[in-house]
C-alpha cells in the first residue's frame, strides 16, 4: 500500500486509486467505469442527478443506493422522470431505498425536462457535455495524489456549472461537475501508477466541440 502517492496494492496485486478499497463493488466501479468516457445520455443524466443526490454524503452511499435509484427513477429515462408529478414525488420521499430529500427529488425532475431542452439544442446530452472537454494541453502534466487534492474544480467545471445553471438546473454547482466529468471521463483522474489509467486513456472518447 502507497497511500502517500493516492495508490493501494489490492489482494489481486494490481495498484488502484486508493479511494477505492472501502468494498469490492467500490473497486469494481473504480475498475470498469470511473473515468471512461461515457456517451449514453441515460448514463450522464444518472451520474449528473446521483451527484447532486451525493451532496453532504460519500458516493460510497449513493454507489449502494444506485439499483434503488435507478428503479425509483425510471432508469433515469430523461423523458419519463420529466413527466414526473407530485405523486411521484411523494413517492420518492417514501422510498427507503433512496435517499429522501425533497430538494434533491424535485431538482432531478426539473433536470429531466432541461435535458429535454438540451436535447432540442445539441442533438443530446452527450453533445452538449463533451463540449467541455479539457484540452489536453491544459491538463496536469502528471496526475498525481497531491495535484488531485487541489483539483476539486476546474475552469471548465465552472463553465460548464454556471451554463447549466444559466438553463435552469439546480444541483449542479462547480465541484458536482467536476466529480461528473472525473466518472464520465471528460477527465482522466486515475492516479499515476494506477492499473487502469492507460486503460481508460485508451477508450475511444466522443466527439467534443474543442
Amino acid at each position: 500500500m502507497n497511500e502517500r502517492a493516492g495508490l493501494h496494492i489490492g489482494a489481486d496485486g494490481a495498484a488502484r486509486c486508493a479511494w477505492c478499497q472501502a468494498s469490492p463493488a467500490y473497486q469494481h466501479y473504480h475498475d470498469h467505469e470511473w473515468g471512461f468516457p461515457v456517451s449514453d445520455d441515460r448514463r450522464l443524466f444518472e451520474k449528473l442527478c446521483l451527484e447532486g443526490f451525493q451532496a453532504g454524503l460519500s458516493w460510497l452511499t449513493i454507489l449502494n443506493k444506485r439499483e434503488a435509484f435507478r428503479s425509483a427513477f425510471a432508469q433515469f429515462d430523461a423523458e419519463r422522470v420529466a413527466r414526473f408529478d407530485e405523486h411521484d414525488v411523494a413517492r420518492l420521499l417514501a422510498d427507503a431505498g433512496i435517499v429522501r430529500h425533497r430538494g434533491k427529488i424535485e431538482s432531478t425532475i426539473n433536470n429531466a425536462r432541461r435535458v429535454l431542452e438540451l436535447r432540442e439544442a445539441f442533438g443530446s446530452l452527450a453533445a452538449y457535455a463533451w463540449r467541455f472537454e479539457p484540452a489536453p494541453g491544459s491538463r496536469p502534466a502528471r496526475i498525481t495524489h497531491e495535484v488531485l487534492r487541489t483539483m476539486t474544480t476546474s475552469a471548465e467545471s465552472v463553465a460548464m456549472s454556471k451554463d447549466l445553471k444559466r438553463r435552469g438546473w439546480s444541483f449542479v454547482g462547480p465541484t458536482t461537475v467536476y466529480a461528473f466529468m472525473q466518472a464520465m471521463g471528460l477527465v482522466n483522474d486515475h492516479v499515476e501508477g494506477c492499473h487502469v489509467r492507460a486503460a481508460a486513456a485508451r477508450s475511444p472518447r466522443p466527439l467534443s466541440g474543442g
